[in-house]
């Protein structure tokens, strides 16, 4: 796995409850939610999600429920807790600090100019 699948596989659980703090979301719409936000950089399949999903929710970060959708089909929609909340100002907070440290290693004749990673 390259470094950068796994620093996205790590930010997930971070995705995840920001997503889901502005509303509840099913699966798929998370996953699109994910790609269009991110401009296709954070493409997650089903086999990625689920499990992360099924995580928080065991961790009760999030709660799931059942709704009815289009014609026959129904979708489990899922809900960040006060819990996942909390957890999530954790997270923010333990990638700020992370990024802020990995800069300070980075040369500043190496960072891009004008928004980019400086």
């Amino acid at each position: 796995m390259s470094l950068i699948q796994q620093l996205k596989k790590g930010s997930m659980p971070l995705l995840i409850l920001s997503i889901l703090q502005e509303e509840p979301m099913y699966g798929y719409q998370i996953m699109q939610e994910l790609k269009d936000r991110s401009q296709g950089f954070f493409i997650v399949t089903a086999a990625s999600l689920y499990p992360a999903l099924h995580k928080l929710e065991s961790d009760h970060l999030v709660i799931s429920h059942w709704e009815d959708g289009d014609g026959n089909r129904r979708r489990k929609y899922y809900t960040i807790t006060e819990r996942g909340e909390a957890k999530l100002g954790d997270h923010v907070s333990e990638w700020q600090m992370f990024v802020q440290n990995l800069f300070a290693f980075i040369p500043p004749s190496l960072r891009e100019p004008e928004g980019g990673l400086a």
